[in-house]
């Protein structure tokens, strides 16, 4: 059986949230910006099992933040889409690049607001200059995906205040030429309608 390298090492430490085994691992030569066999950084490993104090600290040593896998994941992307409110502001105040994008093409707010996180919604919009205006692959901006992704109810309709109040574009319509208005009104959701309305 051969021995793990330095890098074998060091992402392992970095997903279990073992903080000694990653600095052993970077004191034995382990490469900082070493990656798993899906493109996966250690930030990211630590990232997705929720060891904010592996993140810090691997932030601390300079790794490259923005890096992405194969699907193109990295730690900003992570948290906006499962809801890691912590760590999106741990990765904002870091400076994270708020212009990658996800496999779909949508940036950090698109997927934030497509499930319904409200919080992470408003901290990147109240606290960042993310794009609120992107259309993804999809065609779609944050505030079609909040609307056609969703069920019209109190989340969404805050949801979408949020994202008007921040500069979203009431008559950006889907691929299709339908506005965000439309769409709700297809699909019964009265009260969100209203919201968009109280914007145009």
């Amino acid at each position: 059986m051969t021995t793990p390298s330095a890098d074998e090492r060091y992402l392992a430490a970095a997903a279990a949230g073992d903080l000694d085994g990653v600095r052993a691992a970077l004191a034995d030569g382990a490469d900082k910006d070493a990656v798993d066999r899906e493109e996966a950084s250690a930030v990211l490993a630590a990232a997705r099992a929720g060891h904010h104090d592996v993140v810090r600290f691997l932030i601390g040593e300079g790794v490259d933040i923005d890096a992405q896998d194969q699907t193109c994941f990295n730690p900003f992307i992570h948290g906006c889409i499962h809801d890691d409110l912590e760590l999106v502001k741990i990765m904002v105040e870091a400076g994270t690049d708020l212009k990658r994008l996800t496999r779909f093409g949508g940036n950090g707010l698109t997927p934030a607001a497509e499930k319904g996180h409200l919080e992470i919604v408003r901290y990147l919009l109240e606290n960042t200059d993310i794009n609120v205006n992107l259309t993804n692959t999809l065609g779609w901006t944050a505030l079609i995906e909040t609307i056609i992704l969703g069920d019209g109810g109190p989340v969404r309709q805050q949801t979408a205040e949020l994202l008007l109040e921040h500069g979203a574009k009431p008559g950006m319509t889907d691929e299709w030429g339908v506005t965000p208005l439309d769409l709700a009104r297809k699909r019964g959701f009265d009260d969100l309608a209203a919201v968009i309305e109280r914007h145009l």
